[in-house]
């Protein structure tokens, strides 16, 4: 598997219900636990995971040509 990084800055969606619900849940319980424990590091993987979570859209599944979306569902 390749890593093109002219991909990796064209936005299209590529994360799916399922992993947007996942990666929501998760990223919230990262935030939730940084707030108390005063770690940067989860602090830093909560955002990044409710963020790509929110927006439907991993650069880094851009930049490998991933696709978590069933055939057909390219409207978030």
């Amino acid at each position: 598997m390749s890593f093109d990084y002219k991909r990796l800055v064209k936005f299209e969606y590529n994360i799916g219900e399922q992993e947007k619900k996942y990666r929501l849940m998760g990223g919230s319980a990262l935030l939730f636990i940084s707030i108390f424990t005063a770690k940067i590091a989860l602090l830093l993987i909560g955002l990044v995971l409710v963020a790509t979570g929110y927006s439907g859209w991993c650069p880094a599944y851009s930049g490998m040509d991933k696709n978590t979306l069933t055939p057909g569902n390219t409207s978030n």
